[in-house]
């Protein structure tokens, strides 16, 4: 600080200056790590800091981000810091809180009916073109018209038997249109055309679409405010 003839005028310390004080009041406070050394900290270890104890004491992040200066809340998230304590601590509080609030039958073993059942699922999970990704205890919403169904997960193997069932689909759709079936060549034409998706989506698979890698670099944190 030094006075101009109109008055006082405060002078801005340089970071040489801040980090010499930072050093004398860690050091006048005997903080030390575990095998007696002197902490050193740095101004921006105390902005880590109030953004960890800000978000950690229930601040909303996007708020944390405006008092720091950050253009970008992911430059923000970045300053905070999880240790693996608190992590467990706060999901252990979590599921405590959420078993509090429901009927304990939720949390009794199962019966050897229930069991059965539940392995039952994953068995007939197996279909003749791959895998059906429905989840357990619910219903099955295509009558087990698989070829339709989003949920099945096609395995490479089933690309030939795929081209078959296609096939015999659009006989089928030449026959009925013969016949003047116009509802049934409707719900196979539907059926044709998923089986044609899925067709391209394991040649895709099959011609390395999905194999080749890309690389996408080291991430840069952008707008981060000293």
């Amino acid at each position: 600080m030094f006075q101009h003839r109109h008055g006082w005028n405060w002078s801005v310390p340089s970071p040489a200056s801040v980090q010499k004080w930072l050093d004398q009041i860690v050091s006048d406070a005997g903080v030390t790590d575990a095998v007696g050394e002197t902490l050193r900290y740095t101004a921006h270890d105390f902005r880590r800091m109030f953004a960890t104890e800000s978000v950690g004491g229930g601040l909303p992040v996007h708020i944390v981000s405006k008092l720091l200066g950050h253009k970008n809340i992911s430059t923000t998230q970045a300053y905070t810091a999880v240790f693996d304590e608190e992590l467990v601590r706060s999901y252990r509080a979590f599921l405590d809180a959420r078993r509090a609030v429901r009927p304990d039958g939720e949390y009794r073993e199962p019966t050897e009916e229930e069991w059965r059942d539940f392995h039952q699922h994953f068995e007939h999970r197996i279909l003749e073109l791959g895998t059906c990704g429905r989840p357990y205890g619910t219903p099955c919403k295509h009558e087990h018209a698989c070829i339709r169904c989003p949920s099945l997960h096609v395995d490479s193997r089933s690309h030939d038997r795929l081209a078959e069932i296609a096939a015999n689909l659009r006989d089928r759709i030449d026959e009925a249109r013969s016949n003047g079936w116009t509802g049934e060549v409707e719900g196979l034409t539907v059926s044709l055309n998923a089986a044609a998706a899925k067709i391209v989506s394991l040649e895709r698979m099959r011609d390395g679409v999905h194999r080749s890698s890309v690389d996408l670099g080291i991430p840069v944190i952008r707008g981060l405010h000293s």
